[in-house]
Order: structure tokens, then C-alpha cells, then sequence
């Protein structure tokens, strides 16, 4: 890499940069790193979609191999539904209020489907100017772990994409 290069790299992320920004969250450390990069490169005025996808695995997941009647099936599914429900609420709660406070429009757009495949499906319906997304957690941190970012996502993109490091790993300036 040239010196010229190296500096235009590293050189510190100016406010204001992308109009129109894709968020990628769903309330992990990483995530929120990423909604507050976002937040901060957002042009005044400007607009953040933030994206929730519901992994295809939560649509069945019902306790069949532990619950043995229907009755009991249907309130925990109903379980899972309000806590999912409450934690995407949550989710959106901090993002509209730091997105209010920034002076932003924010949209927020709940899929269920494979966490990729979603992403691609709204960027091809959309004429974003960045997504941005946190980085995998790094190993040894307890939690699920995302299929968004994966090799194909990089490859296919078709718009600019911010990964934001985990707190945990460094920063960007």
C-alpha cells in the first residue's frame, strides 16, 4: 500500500458522508457499535433503514421435542413471539431515539428469512449509499452468531458496505 493510500485509509470518518444508509442490527455489542457509526456518517437531514432480520429458524421453533400437547405448544410459541416481539421493539426504541436526537428519518423493516439473503433482497429494492453492519463477534464471547456477513454477501453486494469493528477489537477514528 502506498503512503498516499495508507492515509486515505486511515484518515479519521467525517460526518455527514452517506444521505442514505442501510443499518444492519439486532442489539449486540457489535450492532450497537455499528448504530452509532452509522448514526455519526449520516448526513444531517439524511436517512437510516435499520434493518431486523428473524432468522428462518425462529419460525418453528415450538418445544416439539419437549412439549407433548398442543395447548402447551401454542402458549410457548406465543412465549417466543412477545419476547422476540419486545426485543425488536427494543431495538427500535434506541435507534429511533438516537436517530431523532441526530436529527435523522428513520425507517425500520423487520424480515424473517435467512439473515443474507434478506439483506441482499433490500438492497436490490433500494438505492442505499452504505450499509453498515457490526463485525462477527470475536470467539470466546458467549451468543448466537450471525449468518448476515458472510463471504457471498462480500462478493455480491452491490453497495459500499461498512463493517464496524466489535468494541472488543478496536476502534475506528
Amino acid at each position: 500500500m502506498t503512503a498516499e493510500a495508507h492515509r486515505k485509509a486511515t484518515r479519521p470518518v467525517q460526518p455527514g458522508m452517506f444521505q442514505y444508509i442501510l443499518l444492519a442490527s439486532h442489539g449486540t455489542e457489535g450492532a450497537i457499535s455499528a448504530e452509532n457509526m452509522a448514526l455519526r456518517i449520516c448526513s444531517p437531514a439524511g436517512r437510516i433503514d435499520h434493518l431486523v432480520v428473524v432468522p428462518e429458524f425462529w419460525r418453528n421453533m415450538t418445544g416439539d421435542d419437549w412439549l407433548n400437547n398442543g395447548a402447551t405448544r401454542d402458549r410457548f410459541r406465543d412465549y417466543l413471539d412477545d419476547a422476540l416481539r419486545q426485543d425488536i421493539d427494543q431495538q427500535r426504541q434506541r435507534v429511533s431515539q438516537k436517530a431523532f436526537d441526530r436529527g435523522l428519518t428513520c425507517q425500520h423493516i423487520v424480515l424473517l428469512g435467512e439473515p443474507e439473503e434478506a439483506l441482499l433482497r433490500q438492497t436490490r429494492t433500494h438505492a442505499y449509499d452504505l450499509v453498515v453492519m457490526g463485525s462477527p463477534r470475536p470467539g470466546g464471547k458467549s451468543g448466537l452468531r450471525s449468518t448476515m456477513l458472510t463471504k457471498k454477501l462480500t462478493h455480491v453486494l452491490e453497495t459500499a458496505l461498512l463493517i464496524v469493528p466489535h468494541p472488543e477489537q478496536g476502534t475506528l477514528k
